[in-house]
């Protein structure tokens, strides 16, 4: 912000209640991207000519029979051969994910929700954040446990994991968005760490000293080389940079993922069998997936269909919201942008830019 009276106009409308809510809309559209990044990395791999080594890591994968679980009360499959895909982040604090200062401890919720559209000739992709605060109406879902949860409106996004299970979630956006999600992708904070660490740490130049005590990052200025849980801070980081907005946090997320998209290129990762597998060991002990892609055969073949999609060129846009009006804290879907953004989808279209803008982000 380089007008001091707008800075000033911006900062008094922020409230201790939503102002750090409304920052973080635009970390999570980044964050989304490297989850995103790691989903591709893990699918290009196991596609390579010698997939067929990391067969033993199919007990790894988690699966869910999302058809079974949903039924037949869905929106029609696309008429092309375009594909899309839920990708949800979770924050849980469970197994590895305990020591890394993050997530709800009371269970896990979907902190970072993207539908994933990859248009038929899968040659490009387009990734759509769904904003963890948004009010969303629930449909009625049956939990795995066979528990019937009731229909309800006005719910939080990001609680509908944790009540109901990633069913119900994928049914929410499929019920949100009029899109049929063909997959479903989950992958946890630990998993992220891993990729990292597997890779051998990521180098990153800062300006400035980095002091977080919120994410625990601690930086002076020069050239670093972060592992696992350091990135994780670093991405996170909010507070100690800037002026404690998220337009701090959203610079260091993209730089991080230059850093990232660099590091695997420099070390032809997807060319060299044993540092793929140990990144395809720590994904694949980290991912959920529909039933569908829940071994490394189906992932192969799926990741194979996906080698002309390059993830540095991956467009990655927010769902279009506005800030409730009973609750400025949160957020609802703005029309008509919404709408047109997921009619594109549906009709494998390009997206407008129209549908690129969100009142709440003052676009």
């Amino acid at each position: 912000m380089t007008h001091s009276a707008t800075s000033e106009s911006r900062r008094a409308r922020r409230s201790p209640a939503n102002g750090g809510r409304r920052r973080q809309q635009g970390g999570k559209r980044r964050w989304g991207r490297i989850v995103l990044l790691s989903l591709v990395v893990v699918l290009l791999a196991a596609g390579g000519t010698g997939y067929w080594l990391y067969r033993d890591l199919d007990g790894n994968i988690k699966g869910v029979d999302i058809d079974k679980a949903i039924g037949d009360d869905r929106p029609a499959k696309l008429p092309t051969s375009g594909q899309n895909i839920l990708i949800l982040g979770s924050d849980s604090r469970a197994g590895a994910n305990a020591s890394l200062g993050t997530g709800n401890v009371a269970g896990a919720r979907s902190d970072t929700a993207l539908v994933m559209h990859i248009p038929q000739g899968r040659t490009r992709a387009v990734a759509v954040s769904i904003p963890r605060d948004t009010l969303v109406t629930r449909p009625a879902c049956t939990k795995t446990d066979g528990t019937e949860v009731a229909s309800a409106k006005r719910v939080m996004f990001n609680s509908i994991y944790s009540l109901a299970g990633p069913a119900c979630v994928v049914k929410t956006v499929e019920s949100l968005s009029g899109v049929r999600m063909d997959h479903y992708v989950e992958i946890d904070f630990a998993g992220f760490k891993g990729l990292v660490d597997a890779i051998g740490g990521v180098t990153v130049t800062v300006d400035q000293d980095i002091h977080d005590s919120s994410s625990g990052l601690n930086l002076t200025a020069g050239t670093h080389r972060l592992d696992g849980t350091q990135s994780l801070q670093f991405v996170r980081t909010r507070h100690g940079i800037g002026d404690g907005s998220d337009l701090g946090r959203i610079g260091l997320q993209q730089q991080f993922m230059l850093a990232l998209l660099s590091e695997i290129k420099k070390q032809d990762l997807l060319g060299s069998p044993t540092k793929t597998y140990k990144i395809a060991n720590e994904l694949t002990a980290a991912l959920t997936t529909d039933s569908d892609l829940a071994s490394l055969t189906k992932l192969a073949e799926f990741g194979r269909s996906m080698n002309g999609v390059d993830p540095a060129d991956m467009e990655t846009i927010m769902l279009p919201v506005a800030y409730d009006k009973v609750d400025p804290n949160r957020v609802v879907a703005a029309e008509p942008q919404a709408s047109q953004l997921w009619k594109a989808i549906r009709t494998d279209d390009d997206i407008p830019e129209s549908a690129k803008k969100s009142p709440a982000k003052g676009g």
